[in-house]
């Protein structure tokens, strides 16, 4: 059932089962994070690999500083100029945290969301919501209330509808590494974003283990193959005897069914659209979805960063 009734979603939470809430990044699949009965179901409903953790959503900086050990200078200064918004935080988890909110890793990644009706809600509950995206594991996120219900509309009592995710890419996730910012993974906030707004340089993590959601290689899938190609036009002239659709960064002739995700090559709009696009796409009567590099700038790294765990090697 879809609907805008917090108390309805609110007592459904109390009861330990599951809600889809909206947020500026997409749409998630909440459950109290202190239970691990309730969070379970999250895990069984997506189908989600029990190694791969999940975000702890909160009301406030003061809310977030009850589920860690400590909240560090640096975490505060992100906090401060980034709460409510799309950046997550990996720190030492309070043990009020169960193990399997975390896949049993000793840190949380927590955030306060930037979402009106979820603030209402949050603020509404006396525990934290784990919700990671609102869909089957491994396929594209859902940005939109209806995206929830065609996949999981059937395992869950109720979708609070908040309108088209703002944003439309999952959070930026960091961690602190000796009292310095580690991007885990891109997302709604850029590393030029951190740079201008607080003068802090983020570095990359190399390492291949699973600290956080989102590290999977294989991620965000659309049911038919997805291809990064350099010229769409080219691929398409070597390979005549497919049916193609194309994502489009900007408004330009190709020789297939295209999907124009900005007409200017905006960033922030193709981010926006990003999902609901391969999902369209993947709803065409084409037999692949072709895509070009995109330029890895400010949020466009994030951008390439979904494409990529989409894609499937030519």
């Amino acid at each position: 059932m879809i609907g805008e009734d917090l108390l309805k979603a609110s007592e459904i939470l109390k009861r330990g089962e599951l809600v889809a809430i909206p947020t500026e990044t997409v749409y998630g699949l909440a459950a109290n994070a202190l239970d691990p009965s309730a969070v379970a179901k999250i895990y069984e409903a997506k189908e989600r690999p029990s190694f791969n953790p999940l975000i702890v959503h909160v009301a406030s900086i003061k809310e977030a500083k009850k589920y860690v050990k400590e909240f560090p200078e640096i975490a505060e200064q992100i906090a401060k100029a980034f709460w409510p918004g799309s950046i997550s935080l990996l720190l030492p988890k309070h043990s009020i945290i169960p193990d399997l909110t975390t896949a049993g890793l000793p840190n949380v990644v927590i955030r306060v969301p930037n979402h009106p009706l979820t603030l209402e809600l949050l603020k509404s509950l006396d525990f934290p919501l784990a919700a990671p995206s609102a869909n089957l594991s491994n396929t594209v996120s859902p940005t939109t209330a209806e995206h929830v219900q065609l996949g999981l509309g059937s395992k869950i009592d109720y979708i609070l509808d908040g309108g088209k995710s703002a944003i439309g890419l999952e959070s930026t996730i960091l961690a602190i590494k000796q009292d310095k910012l580690v991007i885990l993974r891109e997302g709604g906030v850029s590393r030029e974003d951190i740079l201008a707004k607080i003068g802090i340089k983020v570095g990359v993590n190399f390492s291949n283990k699973i600290q956080s959601p989102g590290n999977l290689k294989k991620h965000y899938s659309t049911s038919k193959p997805l291809y990064i190609v350099q010229d769409i036009n080219k691929h398409i002239g070597s390979n005549p005897n497919g049916r193609y659709s194309a994502l489009l960064f900007e408004e330009k002739k190709v020789l297939c069914k295209s999907h124009i995700l900005s007409k200017t090559y905006s960033m922030s709009e193709i981010a926006n659209n990003l999902f609901d696009y391969m999902r369209r796409a993947d709803n065409d009567n084409s037999d692949c979805i072709l895509i070009e590099p995109i330029k890895e700038i400010g949020i466009g790294r994030a951008i390439a960063d979904r494409i990529v765990r989409a894609s499937s090697k030519i």
